[in-house]
């Protein structure tokens, strides 16, 4: 509950429930149309303390593991990146839904405001999309500074995705229970896998990715190391830069498909995986295509894990709150 007693996050609209299309409209809502078809669902209420595990849903992962495990829920601070004419709209979507399923929320913007919270931390160079390593690395320096010890996990993106925090502890503690680990002391870098070429794998900054503790520590440690680190680099590319980093710790991509090869951390919209397809011959190529050559994409329903966690370019407030609708309040997602 909120200050003066009232349920937090407050209940959403039954109209909610209601089509909306990406363009506005009751027809064409492709978002919903991939919850169903794909059946995702929260994997417990969002303010659960505990969370149901089944360590052999995980790509590769031997048999013989006992399913359905209930375990203490392990502690997830979300991290989010944003500009302050967000305020009003995304970020307090995000704060009115699915940021109540964080055990501890914060937005790094350009003005702070602790109703949201957002703080506005400065860093080097310009407040500026081709900066974003910059805000990025002063974003972990706070974190890791004044919240290190009081979190598992720590998971950070954009002020455009949505987020299901459950399906997140979910995951990473089936994650830890299969490998006989703990993340306080284990390094895990988690997120959607990408290969740019060569050797430059990283998570998608869009899709959001997660450090666990040990990870974060490690990572502060060598920040300010300039050859391996780019701690001089001004550039958009967070997501490539911290993965650089990380692989010179010696700290990899951890593969977040479901035992069926589905995806849980998603680059795009829900409708947009759903409807995807590799460009015909003589099209143009598909960066999209490029960088998942490795493993290849899975197409259709199968674009989506039934406990995915994450999706990118949601950008309007009222998208933010429909999702949580569908997935939290409406009957069989309609």
């Amino acid at each position: 509950k909120d200050r003066d007693g009232n349920p937090f996050p407050p209940p959403l609209p039954k109209e909610l429930c209601e089509g909306i299309a990406v363009r506005g409209g009751l027809q064409g809502d492709t978002n919903k149309e991939c919850l169903r078809e794909s059946i995702i669902r929260p994997t417990g209420a969002l303010n659960s303390t505990t969370v149901t595990i089944s360590p052999s849903n995980h790509y590769g992962a031997t048999n013989g593991m006992k399913d359905s495990i209930v375990v203490p829920a392990p502690k997830l601070m979300c991290l989010v990146y944003t500009m302050a004419d967000a305020h009003a709209n995304r970020i307090r979507a995000m704060q009115q839904t699915w940021a109540g399923g964080c055990d501890g929320f914060l937005a790094f913007s350009t003005e702070s405001d602790p109703r949201l919270p957002a703080i506005s931390l400065e860093h080097e160079g310009p407040e500026a999309y081709d900066n974003m390593w910059q805000k990025v690395r002063s974003i972990w320096k706070f974190v890791g500074t004044h919240y290190l010890d009081d979190y598992d996990w720590f998971f950070i993106g954009g002020d455009d995705l949505f987020v299901l925090p459950h399906n997140l502890k979910t995951y990473l503690a089936s994650l830890t229970h299969k490998d006989g680990t703990d993340p306080k002391t284990k390094e895990y870098f988690v997120g959607r896998r990408f290969n740019s070429g060569g050797k430059d794998y990283f998570n998608s900054g869009g899709a959001g990715y997660t450090l666990s503790r040990a990870t974060l520590r490690k990572f502060l440690a060598a920040m300010d190391d300039a050859r391996h680190c780019s701690a001089d680099t001004r550039s958009s590319m967070e997501d490539v830069f911290i993965a650089r980093c990380l692989s010179h710790l010696g700290i990899h991509f951890t593969d977040t498909r479901d035992a069926n090869g589905r995806e849980r951390f998603h680059p795009f919209a829900p409708g947009s995986h759903l409807h995807w397809t590799p460009p015909r011959a003589g099209q143009e190529r598909d960066w999209y295509e490029d960088y998942n050559k490795e493993w290849g994409i899975l197409q259709g329903k199968d674009c989506c894990a039934p406990d995915s966690v994450s999706f990118h370019y949601i950008k309007k407030a009222s998208m933010v709150r429909h999702m949580q609708a569908l997935l939290y309040s409406c009957d069989g997602n309609d």
